[in-house]
């Protein structure tokens, strides 16, 4: 209900008003009542009718400008809310003061009426204590005051998420915490308190009168006290728990977390601070999912974690070297946008594959991948998931009959880390194993299985998986002066490979037949002899 009246209040030509009216005279019939209670009323004598007319004259005219000034403000402060439009920045920086400003000039109205109200008691009437009249009247005036700055504080509440849009993440003094805690403790404890001592104090009233007077004053203060107390805590309270349930939101991982900014005081700014912690998490995670797909997930997570520091270490690896047969006399007979499309197909394949069994897509070169098993993410057996992967790469790519290609899988030690400079950093492996691997794919594709390893990644493997290899030959790769004991793996049909047992003359080799691969961590793009 007092939702709506709020939202009431904001809209109605009149709401303003009317608001700051309540609150003036409620501060206003606490004093008379006060004055009816302590018997100064019955003290004005015969004629107190004319000095009640006489003493009411300024209230009449001070009511009827705040009124003319209320609906005033209305129309300047929330011009832009009936125009259905948002403010501009002097006008969300303008509606921010507007809690200070109707409080000082509900207090600008008021002193003049206490001092003429004041002296015109303490000429027209005998029996009555000057500074006694004058104090129940400055307390009235500023207990009204108090009370209207919290009333036009809630009152314009709503319209904080608007004005936060605007100016971003703002604070005005007059709604900080302190200032509320304080003006609501002036409020619910202070004043009336200040009034009962100015009752008890008062040396004309009579004490059934005081003692009536302090009664109902105690019970103001405990009705404003409890009412101002529950709207504080609320105020307070409330967001506190919107933030907490959103704090342990993103504790669970959960991006998508905004909370409504209520206020201008240092809660609006802790709110803005969570929105803006949720954003920078969303952006975070973007640049993760961005970044992962052109380095792979694992490379991504380390560089964000480790910065842009230059690491990295020696280790053991297998890495899975996959390249494309005949990629030029297919890029010429098809439009680039169908080879394209082909190697991207493939290149699904090779990622999922990898990925599936712990491991890292390196790099693309054209259309051959690097894979690496073993690094960033270390592997208790990387020989294994690796030759595994390298069998699924293989017969998917058969099943779909698009392509022809070559794998080769080698394991050893390699250098795997961030290389470059502080303004661009790669994360990749260097070392022979990666070079062997390479090799390994130029002599795979005349094979009939398509795949070629080492003995090395066949001796670290698992039993299960290793009976699933035979020795195919003995091959000279480029650049080693022994030939290489390559392995492939054995067809489910029965049908042996033909082994190449004799020794082939390196000299009789064309330079162009072997990858060309010297120490960088994926082979350059075959030459068109290589094809």
């Amino acid at each position: 209900m007092i939702a709506k009246f709020v939202v009431w209040a904001l809209k109605a030509r009149w709401g303003l008003a009317v608001v700051v009216i309540t609150a003036n005279l409620s501060g206003l019939a606490v004093i008379v009542t006060e004055l009816w209670l302590s018997g100064f009323l019955g003290r004005l004598g015969e004629d107190w009718m004319r000095t009640m007319i006489l003493v009411g004259i300024y209230p009449t005219v001070g009511f009827l400008v705040g009124v003319g000034l209320a609906v005033r403000d209305r129309a300047v402060y929330f011009g832009w809310l009936d125009a259905g439009r948002k403010p501009t920045p002097d006008e969300a920086r303008s509606l921010l003061r507007l809690p200070i400003a109707i409080t000082t000039r509900a207090l600008a109205l008021w002193i003049p009426g206490v001092i003429i109200a004041a002296s015109m008691f303490t000429h027209l009437t005998e029996n009555n204590d000057r500074g006694v009249t004058a104090s129940l009247f400055v307390l009235g005036a500023f207990q009204s005051a108090a009370v209207t700055f919290l009333i036009v504080d809630r009152l314009i509440r709503p319209t904080i998420p608007v004005v936060a849009g605007v100016l971003g993440a703002t604070m005005h003094w007059s709604s900080s915490v302190l200032i509320r805690v304080v003006v609501t403790w002036a409020v619910s404890g202070a004043m009336p308190l200040l009034m009962l001592i100015v009752v008890l104090a008062d040396p004309v009233s009579g004490a059934p009168n005081r003692i009536r007077t302090a009664i109902y004053l105690a019970a103001v203060g405990i009705g404003v006290g409890a009412l101002a107390t529950t709207f504080l805590a609320i105020s307070v309270a409330a967001p506190l728990r919107a933030l907490r349930m959103a704090l342990d939101r993103i504790t669970r991982g959960e991006s998508e977390v905004r909370v409504s900014i209520g206020s201008t005081s240092e809660i609006g700014r802790l709110e803005h601070s969570v929105n803006e912690l949720s954003a920078n998490l969303r952006e975070r995670e973007r640049m993760r999912e961005v970044f992962g797909r052109h380095v792979g997930d694992e490379v991504a997570e380390r560089a964000l974690t480790r910065g842009v520091d230059l690491t990295g270490d020696v280790r053991v690896v297998s890495a899975l070297f996959v390249d494309v047969t005949g990629s030029v006399a297919l890029s010429t007979g098809l439009s680039p946008q169908e080879f394209v499309a082909k190697l991207n197909r493939l290149l699904a394949i090779v990622v999922a594959a990898t990925e599936e069994n712990n491991g890292l897509v390196n790099k693309f070169e054209g259309d051959a991948a690097l894979c690496i098993f073993g690094a960033p993410i270390a592997l208790r057996d990387n020989a294994t998931p690796a030759l595994r992967a390298a069998r699924r790469i293989r017969d998917e790519v058969i099943a779909s009959g698009e392509l022809d290609i070559g794998i080769g899988v080698a394991r050893g030690r390699v250098f795997a880390g961030d290389v470059g400079t502080d303004t661009r950093l790669e994360f990749t492996v260097i070392g022979d194993a990666v070079n062997e691997a390479a090799r390994l794919t130029a002599e795979a594709k005349e094979v009939p299985r398509r795949i070629l390893v080492s003995s090395t990644i066949i001796e670290a493997t698992a039993a299960h998986e290793r009976a699933k290899w035979s020795l195919y030959g003995h091959i000279q790769l480029r650049g080693r002066p022994e030939p290489t004991a390559c392995w492939t793996d054995i067809d489910p049909s029965g049908i042996a490979p033909a082994p190449r047992l004799s020794e082939p003359d390196v000299d009789a080799v064309p330079e162009t037949s072997s990858p060309t691969i010297e120490s960088h961590s994926a082979a350059p793009d075959p030459t068109p002899a290589d094809r």
